[in-house]
């Protein structure tokens, strides 16, 4: 089981949110178009992050036990979200800079890149539970 804590705080200034995990602290913003002062990414942007983040790292970990050398994973994630239908897909594209890799490696990467956690965790049972305080 995997637990993470995340806090997300705004003050006065629109939107510019300080968001704290652990020692470690981003901000994120809406765009300028939507009101916001665009001083980082607005919420859609961090979670396609933590897939492209994720996939990275875990088919850097496979790719290391099995000494490949590919040089540097590049993964882009396009969100493609549908209110009206209330449907969402996650484009995933990976390239490698150096890609002198089998048509069989290729394809256990593939199939490594769906096993990463976030990927697993976006494809299973969602549920929220809110508590809201004074």
């Amino acid at each position: 089981m995997i637990e993470v804590i995340v806090s997300a705080a705004i003050q006065q200034e629109p939107y510019v949110t300080t968001v704290q995990a652990r020692q470690h602290t981003i901000t994120t913003d809406e765009p300028l178009a939507l009101g916001g002062k665009d001083k980082g990414m607005n919420p859609f942007e961090l979670l396609a992050a933590s897939l492209a983040t994720c996939t990275a790292a875990t088919l850097k970990m496979y790719i290391d036990r099995k000494q490949w050398d590919v040089g540097g994973i590049h993964v882009e994630v396009k969100i493609n979200y549908n209110k009206a239908e209330s449907f969402t897909n996650f484009d995933r594209k990976i390239s490698f800079a150096d890609a002198r890799l089998s048509e069989e490696a290729l394809e256990s990467l593939y199939g490594i890149a769906n096993r990463c956690p976030v990927h697993k965790l976006l494809e299973g049972q969602i549920g929220i539970t809110t508590i809201i305080r004074k």
